[in-house]
């Protein structure tokens, strides 16, 4: 041994021992760096947009998958993701997993493929009856027991008469799903119900007081339900042209009520429907928390009146009676064959832009700033089966790490089946109609992608930066059992080696991830999505052994790199040190 490097090591040495540290010669390594007193993380208070549906927050634990090891890429790395588990955005929200269903996809509960995959999946939240047929919903009765204050037509926005076309909860037929079966459906799958009652029949009731009426309505739906629903909803979309109650037959009307609908009517009806709930939850002992429907986004200038003075009508008439608000959004525009790129762009875009119009919107006036509910999303993009493609699957994944960190309280997509029409299908699983050239109840991309994120997802979001590529997407979070994980997605067409870094972290052996991809069909919008590689035994969805694929593995040592494919997601959690 040359001179200087004994003379180099013993000086390290003297260093060392004046320090009172020992040292292990035998193995040194530099990558990562050993943090010795990472940073204590950082408890932020609740933002009052996430507000009471955080009370159910619980601590997360993370079970070490069965993994396969698996090569880390030796090409260059072109994007970094810092990770500081030290800095907390916020706990995260169960009830952002949410789904929607419906009466028209069967009664479910005798559906066993389609009710183990939605307990697999845990949406922990499932919304009922949801969408337009709330508005022409009669809970309490069965088929064709129209209420005698219940027109048999109705109007529509032009104005013409058209046949209610009511529903009703106690309907048993195989096609639909009973109030009851909702009940049930629930409970096998281990979740919690947001019920929508029916605000249109205050506008279209002919009895002498139709909204007390309606408000009556919807009380009793409250002591049936005794205790077994926290959250409701006042009307689905009632601002809508399309909805009913939007207009009303003023002959048949014997409240005064205008012609067609207003926020501020809304809101002024809210508070009796609001009342006679909350009197009927207190009469059984229970406590539930009543939303108000409000728009998303400012109204164009095509607007109708309607909507234009939505907003401040609500605020301005029901004040501080709703305890939050609800909003939906389909992301994209409507009915427009868009692009990829279009699409996944909109998931970060539009859900900031929504909560900073909602908060913008209750700025005037005495009013308190409540939590947010995002009761309905998904994307309106058509044309080449973009619905039911991985792309979709992807948007769902930004969706869900964007309402995370804009502190949404709750999100319910639209919603578990609706129908194939050519691929442009809202639902997450299949009907199994022929032209789908698919299996009933089969998953479809998104459902994976939604399983993944949850799955890897930890009880709290902490902070994460990119540099490199703007392609590159990362949202990271950290579970109480002390792991670190991250979402990577890649929006972009080329493949990239990411560099994932976690700051105030004491790392572990290993770190775990599963990689989502498209198929190589139909173009950019790929109806299949492959887990490591594992794909469909069909032409849609993913691998039916989802739940049991081995996740790949490597060793943190030397750092942890991935390789992202194009319009990929990568699903990852890093060991904590033991």
């Amino acid at each position: 041994m040359k001179l200087k490097y004994i003379v180099v090591i013993a000086a390290f040495v003297l260093c060392a021992c004046k320090k009172n540290k020992k040292i292990d010669t035998s193995t040194v390594i530099v990558d990562p760096p050993v943090v010795v007193n990472p940073a204590t993380p950082n408890e932020p208070e609740i933002a009052k947009t996430a507000g009471f549906f955080l009370n159910d927050w619980t601590a997360r634990t993370f079970s070490t998958p069965d993994s396969k090891d698996a090569a880390k890429p030796t090409a260059a790395v072109t994007t970094t993701v810092t990770v500081d588990v030290s800095k907390v955005i916020t706990k995260v929200s169960k009830y952002v997993f949410g789904n929607n269903t419906n009466p028209y996809i069967g009664q479910m509960v005798t559906e066993t493929s389609l009710i183990n995959n939605l307990k697999t999946l845990s949406p922990n939240i499932i919304r009922f009856p949801g969408g337009n047929i709330s508005s022409i919903y009669i809970w309490n009765k069965a088929s064709g027991q129209r209420p005698a204050d219940a027109p048999e037509k109705l109007l529509n926005a032009e104005g013409l008469s058209q046949d209610a076309g009511y529903w009703y909860g106690k309907n048993n037929d195989s096609w639909t799903l009973s109030v009851d079966n909702y009940y049930a459906m629930l409970q096998q799958t281990q979740s919690t119900g947001i019920i929508t009652v029916n605000y249109a029949y205050a506008r279209y009731s002919t009895s002498a007081n139709p909204v007390a009426a309606a408000a009556h309505l919807a009380a009793d739906w409250v002591r049936y339900d005794n205790g077994r629903t926290k959250y409701w909803e006042v009307g689905n979309e009632s601002n809508g042209t399309w909805q009913a109650g939007h207009r009303i037959d003023l002959s048949l009307n014997k409240d005064a009520q205008p012609e067609i609908i207003t926020g501020a009517l809304y809101g002024k009806h809210f508070k009796v429907f609001a009342d006679s709930m909350k009197k009927a939850a207190q009469e059984i002992g229970t406590t539930i928390y009543i939303g108000a429907q409000l728009l998303q986004e400012a109204p164009a200038s095509w607007s109708p009146a309607t909507d234009k003075t939505w907003n401040q009508g609500v605020f301005a008439e029901a004040g501080n009676a709703p305890d939050y608000n609800i909003i939906h959004s389909y992301y994209t525009p409507y009915n427009t064959n868009s692009n990829a790129a279009d699409i996944l762009n909109t998931g970060v875009k539009v859900t900031q832009d929504m909560i900073d119009y909602v908060k913008q919107s209750g700025t005037t006036g005495a009013i308190n700033q409540r939590p947010v509910a995002l009761t309905e999303w998904n994307i309106f993009a058509t044309g080449s089966k973009q619905m039911v493609s991985n792309v979709a699957g992807m948007h769902a994944s930004i969706v869900l790490g964007e309402l995370i960190k804009n502190n949404y309280g709750m999100a319910s997509r639209w919603d578990i089946a609706n129908g194939y029409d050519n691929g442009d299908d809202h639902g997450m699983f299949s009907l199994g109609e022929a032209a789908s050239g698919d299996s009933k109840w089969n998953p479809r991309p998104v459902f994976y992608h939604m399983y993944y994120f949850q799955k890897y997802f930890g009880d709290r979001m902490v902070t994460s930066t990119v540099q490199g590529n703007s392609d590159i997407l990362s949202y990271a979070s950290s579970f109480s059992s002390g792991e670190a994980g991250a979402v990577v997605i890649n929006k972009g067409t080329s493949t990239q080696v990411v560099e994932i870094k976690i700051a105030n972290f004491l790392p572990g052996t290993k770190y775990y991830y599963y990689t989502l991809t498209g198929g190589d069909d139909n173009g950019e919008f790929s109806r299949k999505v492959l887990i490591n590689g594992n794909g469909p035994s069909g032409n849609a969805g993913g691998p039916s052994s989802y739940a049991s694929i081995a996740a790949n593995s490597a060793l943190i040592a030397g750092g942890i790199k991935i390789s992202v494919p194009s319009r990929s997601i990568v699903y990852l959690v890093a060991e904590k040190k033991k």
